[in-house]
């Protein structure tokens, strides 16, 4: 009895260490796992996420942002250039390209329209409109306004579609100027048998509608134009359509420089949509002129159809840029303007990009 005792203990003992043993390592690799991560409070904030190239230029203020297009030999759009494959000098001095991205960005949109056109072209222009608001999505913002001899500002930014499309429905595009503003800054003030009162404010000799002589002020309403864009965002993309047959004025309020100033220092690039005799007046007309000082592009319709195919040509271009910023080295800060050149490795390919910044530039 006592043998058969001690052998059943012995079991046990056995039995309890192998327990022991078969325990130890689940106990081991559960105390080595990782703890699971805690589950987000719905309450709480959300979880930081990846800074992206749109918010390191939006808080990154010391950099210079330069949008740029690249065509082909036949003018089609290049998207698949890598940073490596551009190059950036500030007044001659090459520069280090701190962001890269060729990623779209959201538009703010002036939407500007010459109100002063030919009849046939100004119905023209009118019935096209509505096909532009396809060109734009929810992250866009487009503001719609008028231009003759003055400015006509329209309602604001909107990023609605649906308010968009009604809004470019509404628009009527006259083909003789309209008058001025009641009670604006150019009005002629109280008159006394015909003569201006004393002390009384007259118009500006350069707002004065001069027989035989274009009244359009193309450089006065692109100026007003930068002034609704230049404090919006800048992580968006700051652009002017100008839908205009390119008649100006030669007595603006502001001049050209002036106006470029304005636009290179907000940020602003000017897309021209020619019509009417623009066509024919291609290299002389004020759309190429900002055009081409901004960096921005023009385009020319002969006809109805070439209006609707341009507009999504117009968006597209501006949606599909490269985005280059750098932070400026080895130049000369105590200058006012300094000169930009964009330069690309493969051969064949054209660059559109603006040729310099003013140290205003935010």
């Amino acid at each position: 009895m006592n043998c058969t005792h001690k052998t059943r203990a012995a079991l046990c003992r056995r039995a309890s260490l192998l327990c022991i043993l078969l325990l130890l390592p689940g106990t081991f690799l559960a105390a080595q796992a990782p703890a699971p991560p805690p589950r987000p409070d719905p309450a709480g904030p959300p979880p930081p996420q990846q800074e992206d190239v749109q918010t390191r230029i939006r808080v990154t203020t010391s950099l210079v942002v330069v949008p740029v297009i690249v065509k082909d030999a036949a003018g089609r759009i290049v998207p698949d250039l890598t940073r490596d494959e551009f190059r950036i000098l500030e007044d001659d001095v090459e520069q280090h390209i701190d962001v890269f991205s060729s990623d779209p960005f959201p538009l703010s949109v002036v939407l500007l329209i010459d109100n002063d056109l030919e009849t046939r072209v100004a119905e023209q222009v009118a019935a096209t409109l509505p096909t532009l608001a396809a060109g734009f999505s929810r992250n866009d913002e487009v503001c719609i306004a008028r231009f003759d001899q003055f400015f006509y500002p329209g309602k604001g930014f909107t990023s609605d579609p649906d308010v968009l499309l009604t809004q470019l429905q509404r628009v009527s595009v006259r083909n003789s100027p309209a008058p001025a503003p009641a009670g604006g800054p150019l009005g002629s003030g109280p008159k006394i048998n015909g003569i201006p009162a004393p002390g009384a404010s007259q118009i500006p000799s350069s707002a004065r509608i001069l027989k035989g002589q274009p009244t359009k002020a193309v450089d006065d309403a692109v100026y007003a134009a930068a002034q609704l864009l230049k404090d919006r965002g800048r992580d968006r993309r700051k652009l002017i359509f100008l839908i205009s047959d390119g008649v100006n004025s030669k007595h603006n309020s502001m001049s050209f420089d002036d106006t470029v100033r304005s636009l290179l220092t907000a940020g602003i690039s000017v897309y021209g949509l020619g019509v009417g005799n623009a066509f024919f007046n291609r290299r002389l007309t004020a759309l190429s002129k900002f055009a081409h000082a901004t960096g921005g592009d023009v385009f020319y319709a002969a006809q109805r159809e070439d209006l609707e195919r341009l507009y999504s040509a117009v968006s597209e271009e501006a949606r599909n840029q490269y985005t280059l910023a750098y932070t400026p080295r080895g130049t000369d800060r105590s200058l006012d303007y300094h000169s930009v050149e964009i330069r690309v490795k493969r051969p064949g390919l054209s660059v559109l990009a603006r040729d310099g910044y003013f140290a205003g530039l935010p």
